[in-house]
């Protein structure tokens, strides 16, 4: 399959809608798993699907917290949210971030204003030619002069068909890279600002799932089929999983899988427990000038 620009455009306003949308529903006492659920229909309604699990990352919590299923917890008064989103088209992946105030907070208007701030700037980099590395030093500075810290292990990254993450790492700091964009790229760029310790650690919940390959197993081969068909190669939830086919099946079916390499997890990414993360973030086509694909 080749690329196509304008299944890019039109998952990009997909999401970008949808990301809108969770905005709105991100209110004081709403439970995290009902937007979720909502974003991730509202992309399916609009005519694509979720490239990845919609993410609801809070506080110190700084990525890849997803709903499980059951999950009971409700935003609270002084939260930050991250609200983390992507869709697809065939495969053309598109992925957006926005940070949510839960009321009227000084410190968390702070660290929305580092992340956003450092995207805008780092978008209007995004161009053929222009190392990595000199992105990742904007938007490290732009974060550090509003007081913050740029989480340095994580990253944006190059977008390809059916690859989130398909290689080249953007930087949240100068990393003296070498690597340049090219004309062409579709590239997630993703400040993270923090007023932690500026890294984060796996932590032991994983909700996240991926296809790394297919293999034989005793327990859950629909399952397995399953995942190759309605996900292939893009990550998915645990709890879509379960509302198909039910918790015990689907636990020992992701415990041979992670054992075989079939499946590979992604655990939520913290930082130090007490601080705040905010993110932003835009998928750009690299150009001259640059192409955000992700804004309404």
């Amino acid at each position: 399959m080749e690329f196509n620009l304008n299944k890019s455009k039109k998952a990009g306003k997909i999401v970008a809608e949808a990301r809108e949308y969770g905005k709105s529903l991100i209110k004081e006492g709403k439970k995290y798993i009902d937007v979720a659920d909502a974003v991730e229909k509202k992309i399916f309604e609009l005519g694509a699907r979720p490239a990845f699990p919609c993410n609801i990352s809070v506080n110190d919590i700084a990525a890849h917290h997803v709903p499980a299923f059951g999950e009971t917890a409700a935003f609270k008064s002084g939260d930050l949210v991250k609200l983390d989103v992507g869709a697809h088209i065939d495969g053309h992946v598109v992925d957006t971030a926005i940070t949510i105030s839960i009321g009227d907070n000084a410190e968390n208007k702070n660290l929305i204003k580092a992340a956003a701030s450092a995207l805008d700037a780092a978008i209007e980099l995004a161009k053929p030619g222009v190392s990595v590395s000199k992105i990742g030093k904007v938007v490290g500075e732009t974060i550090e002069s509003l007081g913050l810290r740029p989480i340095r292990n994580l990253s944006g990254h190059l977008v390809e068909l059916y690859n989130l993450h398909a290689g080249i790492s953007i930087p949240n700091f100068d990393n003296k890279s070498a690597v340049k964009l090219e004309d062409g790229m579709v590239i997630a760029i993703e400040p993270f600002a923090s007023t932690g310790n500026g890294y984060v650690v796996e932590g032991s919940e994983r909700e996240i799932f991926m296809l790394e390959k297919i293999g034989n197993i005793r327990t859950g081969r629909e399952i397995l089929e399953h995942i190759a068909t309605e996900f292939n190669t893009l990550p998915f939830a645990k709890r879509w999983l379960v509302k198909e086919f039910g918790a015990l099946k689907v636990n020992l079916a992701l415990k041979e899988m992670l054992a075989k390499g079939i499946l590979r997890d992604y655990p939520v990414l913290d930082e130090k427990k007490g601080s705040k993360v905010a993110q932003a973030e835009h998928t750009i086509l690299v150009a001259e000038k640059p192409l955000v694909l992700t804004k309404l």
